[in-house]
């Protein structure tokens, strides 16, 4: 649900705002009595106070993250730094990451000129 929506509006990004930059989206989801997710709003900028003990924890995590994914692919720090002090995003960012690049816009417009031969082919391998 949530790559459908940013899938739907990423061609409203001004382009000349867009390069070597990132958006951090927040979205709020209610779950029933049936645990159905209900998608209830998505904000461009999402408010990062951490007033709750649980949000003191995942805010300053989450950033980080954040970072990790959007920043460090692009700028790693010096190859000359201890390992200590690099800190930067490993092979797999997976590993050591609770977050994940949902969208890139890069892969997204290359789906876009596949033959439907090509996406047919490419979901039958991702699926064995």
């Amino acid at each position: 649900m949530t790559l459908h929506c940013i899938e739907a509006v990423h061609t409203q990004i001004d382009p000349a705002h867009k390069n070597f930059s990132f958006e951090l989206f927040g979205l709020d989801y209610m779950i029933d009595q049936n645990f159905k997710p209900w998608l209830i709003e998505i904000n461009t900028n999402p408010s990062l106070d951490s007033t709750a003990g649980l949000l003191c924890k995942l805010v300053p995590e989450m950033v980080e993250n954040v970072f990790r994914v959007a920043v460090d692919p692009l700028f790693p720090p010096p190859s000359e730094w201890p390992l200590s002090r690099r800190n930067y995003i490993p092979e797999s960012c997976l590993e050591t990451n609770k977050w994940e690049l949902l969208f890139d816009e890069r892969e997204f417009l290359m789906k876009q000129t596949q033959t439907p031969n090509e996406l047919v082919n490419e979901n039958k391998d991702q699926g064995s």
